[in-house]
């Protein structure tokens, strides 16, 4: 490993709340030394039999387990819910640096999964023979698990947006569904001044949210090049969010109430939340824990910046990965790719998930799925449309799992005080680049 990768490691590990240890490296010192597996590796570890370890918290794998388990009998798959996102995180980041308890297999969302890849802290599948079937995705997540030429994961799920709206609000007010983010912005006046209790949405500063409507208005913020980063939040895609984000928020037209709360579930459910912009996965949570609203809600493309563009972002979606410490690997290897890639993909969305894999997108028994909440909607179709639309040259922080945990200090003032949004994503900006300085990457402003 290059001596400059070795103090960043360091200083990764003493400072992030990931404690990304400098023990990561399990490979040896010379990165393109890997060993190729071929499929006749992983299908004599098949016989042989043994145990994997996974840790991740999507529900759906739960049945992929026992499927892979009732296959290959004399494989055992331990299933651990260590925490979700960044609790898991920060217990993979201490066991790697304990050298102690690694997982085979770990759950890495998208946008902390360069931040493994680049500390080397996660397999390159790419001796697995994970790179050929870069044409089995889409687009986005894809990209997502991909770091130079390496592949450092295969996709689980995807986050295609799109816009989820309460029809029974809207045609009770007579409200045209938004096409583009200035008819969005319409709607919400004309919501709020019918009903002031009523808001378009509810929003107090998302990081993920904020990220993905940037890639959609086509900003590019970050650069990354190994450990050379840029950060750059004034393009023009940035000031067309914050130009348009800016009215919600000095109008009062958004609900100052947070995602995933009581009150958030409660708003849904009663109307005075009329629309969610999220990622095409958001249809399960719908069912299960806004049970109340089943018939009143339907998914909507995404409204675009400029009026009759076709153009998308992603918004959340895991990969699974296989840590270097793991062992088992040929084993792990085989879990993940039937998880993600074979048939444990159709067991998955039978239980709800929202597919990565093109040919599943494009599937009509995928499309023409009715969606009983929806009023029957199918709504794949608008998904699996979003899912091609999404531009493939968004880049994510090597440490964004940090850079979001400062967001509510920096952009998040703007929904809290006078500071303006520009003038947050300045200062996320900021104390973004003085943190990557500190861990040792060469940063750009």
């Amino acid at each position: 490993m290059p001596k400059h990768s070795r103090r960043l490691l360091r200083g990764l590990g003493l400072l992030t709340v990931l404690a990304l240890g400098a023990t990561a490296c399990g490979s040896g010192d010379d990165d393109s030394a890997q060993k190729k597996v071929g499929a006749s590796d992983i299908k004599a570890a098949l016989k042989k039999g043994g145990t994997v370890t996974v840790w991740a918290w999507e529900p759906t794998l739960k049945q992929v387990e026992a499927d892979f388990e009732k296959k290959y009998p004399k494989v055992d798959v331990k299933l651990v819910n260590a925490g979700t996102n960044n609790d898991q995180y920060k217990a993979l980041s201490n066991a790697i640096s304990a050298k102690k308890g690694v997982p085979d297999v770990a759950q890495i969302e998208y946008y902390a999964l360069g931040q493994y890849a680049l500390t080397k802290q996660v397999a390159d599948l790419s001796a697995y023979g994970a790179d050929k079937l870069a044409g089995s995705y889409s687009p986005g997540p894809w990209n997502a698990v991909k770091s130079g030429d390496g592949v450092y994961g295969l996709p689980m799920d995807s986050g295609p947006m799109a816009l989820f709206y309460n029809k029974k609000v809207f045609d009770k007010h007579k409200i045209a569904v938004p096409t583009t983010w200035d008819e969005y912005v319409e709607a919400g006046r004309k919501l709020h001044k019918a009903d002031p209790k009523a808001y378009i949405t509810s929003d107090v500063g998302d990081a993920g949210l904020t990220t993905s409507l940037l890639w959609q208005g086509g900003s590019r913020p970050y650069k990354v090049d190994g450990t050379k980063v840029g950060i750059d939040f004034t393009d023009a895609g940035a000031k067309k969010y914050t130009d348009t984000w800016q009215k919600l928020i000095d109008e009062k037209l958004v609900s100052p109430v947070s995602g995933w709360s009581d009150d958030w579930y409660k708003g849904l459910g009663d109307g005075t939340i009329a629309t969610l912009t999220v990622g095409a996965w958001m249809p399960a949570n719908f069912a299960s824990g806004v049970k109340g609203a089943a018939g009143d809600w339907r998914a909507a493309p995404l409204p675009q910046w400029t009026k009759g563009a076709d153009v998308s972002a992603e918004n959340g979606g895991s990969s699974l990965a296989l840590p270097e410490l793991g062992e088992n690997k040929e084993l792990a290897y085989a879990f993940v790719e039937y998880a993600n890639s074979g048939a444990g993909v159709g067991t998955r969305i039978k239980n709800g998930a929202f597919p990565a894999t093109t040919k599943d997108l494009n599937s009509s028994s995928f499309q023409d799925t009715a969606f009983p909440y929806f009023g029957g909607q199918k709504a794949n179709k608008i998904f699996a449309e979003s899912a091609k639309n999404v531009p493939t040259d968004w880049k994510y922080l090597p440490y964004q799992v940090y850079a979001n945990s400062i967001f509510n200090d920096t952009v998040g003032k703007a929904y809290v005080s006078g500071t303006k949004l520009s003038a947050g994503l300045k200062s996320w900006q900021e104390a973004s680049v003085k943190y990557g300085g500190e861990q040792g990457f060469t940063v750009e402003k």
